[in-house]
C-alpha cells in the first residue's frame, strides 16, 4: 500500500506543481495588481455593487472592492474556487480508472495487496495532493499580502482555505467514485462536474428563489465573499458534504472490490 501511495504521489507531482503554481500564481498576480489599479477597482466595485443579481452572484453587494480583503474575496476567491475544483476533479477522475485503461491493473492486482488497499492508497494520494495544493496556494496569497504591506485577515483567510479544501475533497470524492466505475479516464466529465458545481452556486446566489437550495452544492461553504463578510456557512451544507463524501468513497471501495477488470 505504501509503495502504491508513493508511486501515485510521484506520478501526480507534475500536475500538482503546474496547477498549484498556475492557480496560486494567478491569485498572487491579482493581489500585486491591486495597488496600481486601486482607484479603478473602487469605481468598478461601486458600479458592480448596484447591478442586482450579478453583484449578488459574485459577492460584490456585501463586500467593498476598495479594500484588499474585499478585492481578494471577490477576485482571488473566484480564481481559487474554480481552479481548485477543476484540479480536484482532474486528479481524482482518473486515478483508479487509469489502471484499466493502461492495462496495468492485472499486474497491480497480482501483487500481494488487496483491492481495498489499492483504493485506499489512491484515495490517500488524492487527499495529500489537495492538501499540498491548498498549502502552496495559501502561501502564495499570504506572500502577496506581505508584499503589499497589508495585514492578512488571518481568521477569515484560514476559514476560506479550509472551506476550499473541504470543497475540493467533496468534488474529488464524487470523481473518485466515477473513476472506480469507469475503465477510462473521464477527464471531461470530471471538469464538467466541477464547473456544474461552480455555476450551480453562482446561479443560486443570483436567483432569489434558488438561494434556499445553495447548501446542496459544495461551493456553498467555501464562498469567499460570505466568509470575508463575516457570514457563517449553513450547517446543512456541511452535513450534505459529509454524506456525499462518505457515500462516494464507500461506493468506490465497494464497487471496485467486486468489479471485473477488462484485460
Amino acid at each position: 500500500m505504501k509503495t502504491i501511495f508513493l508511486k501515485e504521489l510521484k506520478l501526480n507531482f507534475k500536475n500538482l506543481l503546474i496547477w498549484s503554481l498556475a492557480v496560486g500564481g494567478m491569485g498572487l498576480a491579482c493581489i500585486l495588481l491591486y495597488r496600481s489599479m486601486q482607484g479603478e477597482i473602487a469605481e468598478l466595485g461601486d458600479a458592480f455593487s448596484e447591478m442586482g443579481f450579478f453583484s449578488d452572484a459574485f459577492g460584490m453587494s456585501t463586500l467593498s472592492m476598495a479594500t484588499l480583503a474585499g478585492y481578494f474575496a471577490v477576485e482571488v476567491g473566484t480564481v481559487h474556487g474554480l481552479g481548485g475544483g477543476m484540479f480536484a476533479a482532474i486528479i481524482a477522475i482518473g486515478i483508479i480508472s487509469k489502471e484499466e485503461e493502461m492495462h496495468s491493473g492485472e499486474f497491480l492486482l497480482s501483487l500481494p495487496v488487496s483491492r481495498k488497499k489499492v483504493v485506499a492508497a489512491k484515495g490517500l494520494c488524492v487527499i495529500c495532493m489537495l492538501a499540498a495544493f491548498t498549502v502552496i496556494c495559501g502561501a502564495l496569497y499570504a506572500l502577496g499580502f506581505a508584499s503589499m504591506g497589508e495585514s492578512l485577515p488571518a481568521k477569515e483567510f484560514m476559514i476560506f482555505m479550509l472551506g476550499q479544501f473541504l470543497m475540493n475533497i467533496e468534488i474529488g470524492a464524487i470523481c473518485f467514485a466515477i473513476s472506480a466505475i469507469s475503465g477510462k479516464n473521464r477527464m471531461g466529465m470530471g471538469l464538467g462536474i466541477a464547473l456544474l458545481c461552480y455555476f450551480y452556486d453562482v446561479i443560486g446566489r443570483a436567483v432569489p428563489d434558488a438561494k434556499d437550495y445553495l447548501f446542496l452544492g459544495p461551493y456553498s461553504y467555501g464562498n469567499a465573499s460570505e466568509i470575508f463578510s463575516g457570514k457563517n456557512a449553513p450547517g446543512a451544507a456541511f452535513a450534505v458534504a459529509a454524506v456525499m463524501t462518505a457515500c462516494a468513497v464507500c461506493f468506490a471501495f465497494w464497487y471496485y472490490n467486486k468489479r471485473d477488470l477488462a484485460s
